[in-house]
């Protein structure tokens, strides 16, 4: 980011001057920011700016839930000055922006952050195991622009978005974010970008980055994206898959693959994985966190409607994704696990952080991982399922949160006061769907998200 001095610049007869944008991804996935001129931003590291703790139970449709604070309290936004960075347009034009922590006051942690709710995870993790967690996600995403579609996967789509891509690969990498792929997805104006890895809190860092300059970009070119799970009922859907390893959390080494292993996971990584599916009813109401999320995790979508893991399984939830390197220790570096009933619209921070605490629960209780499956599970027999432990994922918004709440173990890595709004925020949106015919409700979150 550029030296904290009063930078006056003048266009077209007009004085400008630069300004940070404070960021903070809140309980429904949306990055908010209040914006303080550069050249003051030094004397906000310590204390930051105010926020009333209300915000925390914004929608991300203009309304506010009931909520513990009301007119009451306020959280301090604090710039963490490592997760700076610019954004630069085709003109020149652009922005500077920080993420902040939210907290109680200058030296005390709020629990309504989610921020810091992944940093807690990450910390009990290592505390308990000599454990990091690398993370990357995959950005599927709709285009809005006003040209004609070509078939999924092809050149032709790819030439269309060529323009968007280049400057979504430069703007990326310029604010520290590394693009692996950026490609035509399988549906109508649909693209991916994925992301290289990060270790810890920088992981969920990259993903609100990524976001904000994919819009960033797409505005610059006229056009509009949407990480919406599903732009229309009968629409491909956007998802946010996670890869994601375990590393040590002195050296960095991923410690997930033990070529011994069926699967090639470590005795660390089974137990890690097993966590996750036992709690995976409960996890999706945090990952896959809208009503619409549900119309995308449907069997035959590849998006993951049951409980199961398998080696690159991708109607599993846990799709196991071996390095196809012949290089052994190529071959240990590049080995990871995809977590699929994911999307956009889940806050980084609280996903990441209940896969870790869900994970290290398998840890602390030596699960067995379930068996691996070959096959897509919705092309089995009940009794098949049944024998192997495959059930259904949730069905709706409604019945995950429910399971949330039937999971004493879940519900525990939330303060109460974080599961209270979080569980309002959420059922208000069950609730709302319900009023909602399907052409309003999915247009509300293409243009939300």
């Amino acid at each position: 980011m550029a030296a904290a001095t009063r930078r006056v610049t003048r266009r077209r007869g007009m004085t400008r001057e630069a300004i940070t944008y404070l960021l903070w991804n809140d309980l429904v996935g949306v990055t908010r920011t209040r914006g303080v001129p550069t050249a003051d931003l030094p004397g906000k590291r310590e204390a930051g700016l105010g926020w009333a703790c209300a915000g925390q139970a914004l929608t991300a449709f203009d309304s506010i839930v009931d909520n513990p604070w009301g007119p009451m309290d306020e959280a301090r936004q604090i710039p963490d000055m490592a997760s700076a960075f610019d954004y630069r347009g085709p003109t020149g034009e652009g922005w500077s922006a920080v993420i902040c922590d939210s907290r109680a006051s200058v030296t005390e942690d709020w629990d309504c952050c989610p921020r810091s709710f992944y940093r807690r995870a990450l910390e009990a993790l290592r505390a308990e195991t000599g454990l990091g967690f690398c993370a990357s996600f995959e950005h599927e995403f709709t285009l809005d622009a006003p040209s004609p579609v070509e078939a999924g996967f092809s050149f032709a789509a790819a030439r269309r978005g060529n323009g968007f891509l280049q400057a979504c690969c430069a703007a990326l990498r310029a604010a520290g974010v590394t693009p692996e792929s950026l490609e035509p997805e399988y549906g109508a104006s649909q693209y991916e970008i994925a992301c290289a890895p990060d270790i810890g809190v920088a992981a969920a860092d990259a993903v609100l980055k990524a976001r904000e300059i994919i819009r960033a970009v797409a505005a610059d070119h006229g056009a509009r994206v949407s990480f919406t799970p599903k732009p229309a009922p009968g629409a491909v859907g956007n998802g946010a898959h996670i890869h994601f390893s375990l590393v040590d959390a002195t050296s960095g080494g991923n410690v997930t693959h033990d070529p011994s292993d069926a699967l090639g996971l470590s005795a660390a990584a089974s137990a890690f994985c097993a966590g996750i599916l036992a709690h995976l009813e409960a996890l999706v109401a945090i990952t896959a966190p809208t009503p619409v999320s549900y119309y995308r995790l449907t069997p035959h979508a590849w998006s993951c409607g049951f409980k199961a893991i398998g080696l690159q399984n991708r109607e599993a939830a846990l799709r196991v994704a071996p390095s196809p390197s012949p290089d052994p220790a190529r071959r240990r570096k590049g080995w990871n696990i995809e977590y699929r009933p994911s999307d956009g619209c889940a806050s980084p921070y609280l996903a990441l952080g209940v896969l870790v605490l869900a994970g290290l629960d398998g840890i602390r209780r030596n699960l067995p991982l379930p068996p691996a499956i070959d096959r897509d599970p919705a092309d089995m027999t009940g009794d098949e399922r049944d024998a192997l432990g495959i059930v259904p994922l949730p069905q709706s918004l409604d019945a995950a949160l429910d399971a949330l709440e039937a999971d004493d173990i879940a519900k525990g890595w939330f303060s109460p006061t974080l599961f209270e709004v979080y569980g309002r925020l959420k059922r208000w949106e069950a609730a709302m769907a319900r009023e909602s015919d399907e052409a309003s409700l999915f247009a509300r979150y293409r243009n939300a998200y």
